[in-house]
């Protein structure tokens, strides 16, 4: 793609032309994102009303593990399916999760009703990934994941708030049912807006329900070690990366594929750029995990001030992605794709230094250091993977990019909780003891950080020696 076809204003994706696909993608983002916060802030009550408080983890758990095989198979889906129909029947099977969380008498009822919003919401998000480089020109693609980053931004604040006065003024139920309304408007403008399906070469045989039980399988595994004895986690992430790895390896000699070719391999830039979208967010969790609960348990803050303290890394993230989203040059895009990586290790490091000697303007940089580095990096990154992406994989790539955020996520949080409990972080009591015990779980962010980096600086570099492949890559 020239310099010149990433040009493009703001207000072009907000034009007639565009305005509809748009809303429709940011509204996917939104059932997430706020799906997230909602049910994070009413389940605690929801415990206390149903009982069944051992179970509460799983309700995460389970939503991750089934979001995560949804969002492996979406590709396939909206092969076979179509994109409307695919996206009208996994939302449909999202608003039936969202209906027996909301309407359940036991704690069951809700890990159903959450295994269900995880299936269908995960096949959503990777669809509108999927769609992004079908319904966007290129150089309107890094305002897309501004615009997307900025609903993130507003669930971040307005999720918990929303959530909160709800459970307490009405219901832990009326929190769930939130998303109604939002998936109702969501499937109309998708009936109306999204095509249906077209002509595809794709082959029809066959489905890869061994693969997705073991990506499931493997997940489950790395969300089992976050709550397990270290010796135990270690054991089950052992399991987990046998599982994982297995699946790609799978996956490479399968004749209907589930990820692109080259995924995960460092050879490529495909293959490189997936290491980026993994261990970027494994390295994130650190802060994402714990920081709220620290700030609490270290300087008696409160669980609104300690919330807004955490939702500065998701506003700084949104900022960042609109500022950069005008970049033309390559290179410039090849720089903010490694230096993404890079302010997230100095902003785990801030985080930890801050925490260590009390000093709160030092967190508060940090954050806005940690969040720039995924606002800068992220857009440019996808944008570059789906550039790279032969027309056959295009699917493949958009759609497994929100797939391998969540998995880094799930991984990180047990990596982190390892961390965590292997230095004594549960049964700390004093500040000097907490304090120990969380230089363990920030030293490994930052480590996964770099690791990233260095898969950045792999991928960027063979940005250009490979010959565009995709029709996206050369459209004006």
């Amino acid at each position: 793609m020239s310099e010149s076809s990433s040009s493009g204003s703001w207000a072009e994706i907000f034009a007639p032309r565009y305005a509809t696909v748009t809303l429709i993608l940011c509204l996917g983002v939104a059932l997430f994102a706020f799906n997230a916060f909602l049910a994070g802030t009413a389940l605690p009550t929801a415990v206390l009303h149903l009982g069944g408080i051992e179970l509460i983890s799983w309700a995460l758990t389970l939503y991750l593990v089934f979001a995560i095989m949804g969002g492996a198979g979406a590709a396939l889906i909206k092969q076979r399916l179509g994109s409307r129909t695919a996206l009208l029947a996994s939302s449909a099977v999202f608003l039936v999760g969202t209906l027996i969380a909301s309407n359940a008498s036991t704690m069951t009822e809700v890990l159903i009703g959450r295994s269900f919003q995880g299936l269908g919401e995960g096949i959503v998000a990777a669809i509108c990934f999927a769609l992004i480089p079908e319904l966007f020109p290129a150089r309107l693609v890094p305002k897309v994941f501004g615009t997307q980053a900025s609903v993130w931004a507003v669930a971040a604040f307005g999720g918990p708030l929303l959530a909160g006065l709800l459970t307490e003024l009405v219901s832990w139920r009326a929190a769930f049912l939130v998303n109604v309304p939002l998936v109702l408007i969501f499937a109309v403008m998708v009936a109306f807006v999204v095509p249906g399906k077209t002509a595809s070469n794709a082959e029809s045989h066959g489905f890869p329900g061994i693969r997705l039980l073991t990506i499931g399988g493997g997940i489950m595994l790395v969300a089992l070690a976050g709550i397990a004895a270290p010796l135990s986690a270690t054991a089950l992430l052992v399991g987990a990366a046998v599982l994982l790895v297995g699946s790609v390896l799978l996956d490479r000699r399968s004749r209907v594929r589930l990820m692109p070719t080259g995924a995960f391999w460092p050879n490529s830039v495909i293959g490189s750029g997936f290491w980026v979208v993994l261990l970027m967010p494994i390295a994130g969790a650190s802060s994402a995990v714990y920081l709220v609960l620290l700030v609490q348990q270290l300087w008696g803050y409160g669980p609104t001030l300690a919330g807004a303290i955490g939702a500065v890394m998701a506003v700084a993230w949104s900022l960042s992605a609109i500022t950069v989203a005008n970049v033309r040059q390559r290179e410039t895009r090849k720089t903010l794709i490694r230096t993404g990586p890079a302010l997230i290790a100095l902003g785990l490091a801030g985080i930890l230094t801050g925490l260590l000697l009390g000093q709160i303007a030092v967190v508060l940089v940090a954050q806005l250091a940690l969040g720039s580095g995924f606002g800068i990096c992220n857009g440019y990154l996808n944008l570059t993977l789906m550039e790279s992406a032969s027309d056959d994989d295009r699917d493949r790539t958009s759609a497994l990019l929100p797939t391998t955020q969540s998995a880094g996520n799930a991984i990180g949080a047990a990596l982190a909780g390892v961390a965590a409990n292997s230095a004594g972080f549960a049964t700390a009591v004093t500040v000097g003891q907490i304090q120990h015990a969380i230089v363990p779980v920030f030293v490994m962010g930052a480590a996964m950080a770099a690791l990233a980096f260095l898969a950045a600086l792999r991928m960027t570099g063979l940005v250009g020696r490979e010959a565009a492949q995709s029709s996206f890559a050369t459209a004006q």
